[in-house]
């Protein structure tokens, strides 16, 4: 009999779900003011959370869920064990547990365990393993002998039996759980404390499908969810978006399967969508993952331009044939790539590729080549780097296992950023990295940021504009892969991997001082540059470009503080081809000069400008502080401040058209 059943009061349990982080290279975990990638395994369970608190077999139990993602949000792991010292039913689980996370997660359990709480872990990590491997591997062993119980697969169809199992003190040590009908699964939940913490409070996202039909060695997608494809039901997935809006105010979606365009209802969901916006109102926007051959997919773009397609993410991996081939994605063809991009573009729609290195035909020089071919010939907007990961649950993993072939033993490092096996092209350890890292400045330099905003549709303009801060600042200055970051690193003294010492309060202190001042002053940089990427881009009006040409005429360096009598003289000599054009008289030039708010572009440039920051960091840096001048100084604060007013006000404009 339930305690409801005989009148008692339901017993209170704290369900901790925690989507753990990770640890950097010098072992402190991963923490940030504000994320950018809300994790829908949370979403997931909260809805079916939700859903099981209304089983009768959960009647005795008031479940009271605490949605955790450790990549901004604190831990208190003290808090959570006094608690339940104290006497409150406590379990916590430890969901989507990627590998590199792997090592985090038991670090928790650890902890967890120590008191005695229950404690689940599941995820791509311990699902690829038990997949595809014979036995249980050591990591997986260590957690089963803390008594941790362990998840493989999808839990839609047995999350209550789980927790009823878990409250009940007969949970097993291992549950192994096949893929689920998603059709009679609840739709992700979307809660308003979690996506505060994101920069874009209007993002969610939602897994409309599961599995993958292709093959690639090297991807565990299609030995954790399957290779045949298991979809939602567009109108669950209609409400869901409708529901979002209504009270929490998404409206930008990351469609999280593998692979939209297999999905073999994607045309009712785009008309749903389609509904949504034309119909009800609702400013619906979305980017999605699909494979090479969507573009023939007939009717496929156009309608999901029409749905609100704003973005595509493309798994092109490389442009290498052999590379291709070697790894079994033959679905892929690099003479469809470059048609591929014009396609998606054509409709406004901008492209993000995810590009591998580290494949059995790469090497430094291949990589450079490629790349640059890449750059110039397929022309993607956007590009994700990754090195090649033998991943538990992939093709590789399971074919280097049992060929005793050497891998990294630190799972930590298994997030496609560092070197975790040998590499045929690359002898000398640390050499991929260092490729790596140069592909991402080579793609993201401010030359081709240059050449990809002038060629994007205005409707994408400011959209990749404000994606290439985000990749800059992730990728080449903390040097963190830009999906797995976020905007203002937060670290603890004491947040450190197990089996490290922390600094004393004093060094850790000047530490953090000099890593925040470093990090202040790149990211200043990185502002000024993005400001002179804008004015380097812009779309010109008419009038200026006429009057910039006359002024490029008159003198070299046109741009670099035209003085009034040469603006003026500019917009003389347009009008002698342009008669529209309406000269300014002095008086006004020198109004637009110096109010901050009227100031055109024309009268400075950011290059000049950065150009004099850039001597004196380099001055101050050497201590030779006479060496500026403080008129100099005092007159290129003004203009930049001027500059920075013009950039910001356009930028606006652009987020209340959007």
């Amino acid at each position: 009999m339930s305690n409801s059943d005989s009148g008692r009061k339901p017993e209170r349990v704290d369900l901790y779900l925690i989507k753990p982080s990770c640890y950097d290279d010098e072992g402190y975990v991963v923490r940030y003011f504000r994320g950018v990638l809300p994790s829908n395994t949370l979403a997931c369970l909260a809805a079916l959370t939700e859903s099981a608190r209304s089983d009768p077999a959960l009647n005795g139990y008031d479940i009271r869920v605490h949605l955790i993602d450790e990549t901004v949000m604190r831990v208190n792991t003290g808090k959570i064990r006094r608690a339940a010292l104290k006497g409150t039913r406590t379990l916590v689980g430890l969901v989507g547990v990627q590998t590199h996370q792997y090592p985090r997660a038991l670090d928790l359990a650890r902890e967890f365990r120590r008191v005695g709480i229950p404690v689940l872990i599941g995820g791509f990590h311990v699902s690829g393993q038990l997949a595809m491997n014979p036995g249980i591997s050591p990591e997986i062993q260590e957690a089963l002998d803390l008594g941790v119980t362990i998840v493989r697969g999808e839990v839609e169809e047995t999350w209550t039996q789980l927790l009823v199992d878990v409250l009940s003190g007969k949970a097993r040590p291992v549950y192994e759980f096949e893929k689920p009908d998603l059709t009679k699964a609840p739709i992700p939940r979307l809660e308003p404390h979690l996506l505060k913490r994101f920069a874009a409070s209007n993002f969610g996202t939602i897994d409309c499908g599961r599995g993958c039909p292709f093959d690639c060695s090297f991807c565990t997608i299609i030995n954790v969810q399957g290779r045949k494809m298991r979809f939602r039901n567009p109108e669950e997935i209609a409400e869901a978006v409708r529901d979002n809006w209504r009270k929490n105010k998404v409206s930008f979606y990351f469609f999280t399967d593998d692979n939209f365009a297999r999905n073999k209802q994607w045309e009712a969901i785009f008309d749903t969508l389609i509904r949504l916006r034309e119909e009800e109102g609702i400013p619906v926007e979305f980017m999605m993952q699909v494979d090479v051959l969507s573009y023939h997919i007939k009717g496929f773009i156009d309608k999901a331009r029409r749905a609100g397609c704003s973005n595509v993410f493309i798994g092109m991996e490389s442009v290498n044939d052999e590379n291709l081939q070697a790894v079994g994605k033959r679905q892929n063809k690099v003479e469809d790539f470059h048609n591929l991009i014009q396609a998606y573009r054509s409709r406004e729609i901008a492209t993000h590729t995810g590009y591998i290195l580290g494949f059995p035909f790469d090497t430094p020089e291949s990589i450079k080549r490629d790349l640059q071919r890449l750059m110039h010939e397929v022309g993607p907007d956007m590009v994700s780097f990754f090195i090649l990961v033998p991943l538990p649950g992939s093709r590789d993993h399971q074919a280097m296992l049992q060929r005793g072939e050497w891998m990294d033993p630190d799972f930590n490092r298994y997030d496609s950023q560092h070197e975790t096996m040998h590499y045929p092209g690359f002898p000398e350890p640390g050499s991929l990295r260092r490729t790596y890292q140069e592909a991402w400045a080579t793609f993201y330099s401010f030359e081709h940021l240059a050449t990809v905003l002038r060629r994007a549709p205005a409707r994408n303009y400011w959209n990749l504009f404000k994606n290439f801060i985000w990749y800059r600042s992730a990728a080449l200055i903390e040097q963190r892969h830009p999906m797995m970051t976020g905007f203002l690193r937060l670290k603890g003294r004491t947040a450190l991997r197990p089996g490290l010492t922390p600094l004393s309060r004093s060094r850790y202190a000047a530490k953090r001082m000099r890593e925040v001042a470093s990090l202040a002053t790149d990211s200043l940089f990185l502002l000024l540059e993005m400001q002179l990427l804008w004015l380097t881009t812009r779309k010109p009006s008419t009038v200026e470009l006429r009057v910039l040409e006359e002024l490029r005429k008159l003198r070299d360096g046109s741009t670099v503080r035209a003085g009034i009598e040469e603006i003026r003289t500019a917009y003389l000599r347009a009008r002698e081809s342009t008669p529209e054009i309406r000269v300014p008289s002095k008086l006004r030039l020198f109004w637009q000069k110096w109010n901050p708010l009227a100031t055109p572009v024309t009268f400075y440039s950011r290059e000049e400008v950065l150009a004099f920051w850039q001597h004196v960091r380099s001055e101050l840096k050497r201590g030779r502080f006479w060496r500026v001048s403080p008129f100099q100084f005092c007159s290129r604060l003004v203009q930049d401040l001027r500059l920075s007013i013009h950039f910001s006000l356009a930028w606006m404009r652009s987020q209340r058209q959007n």
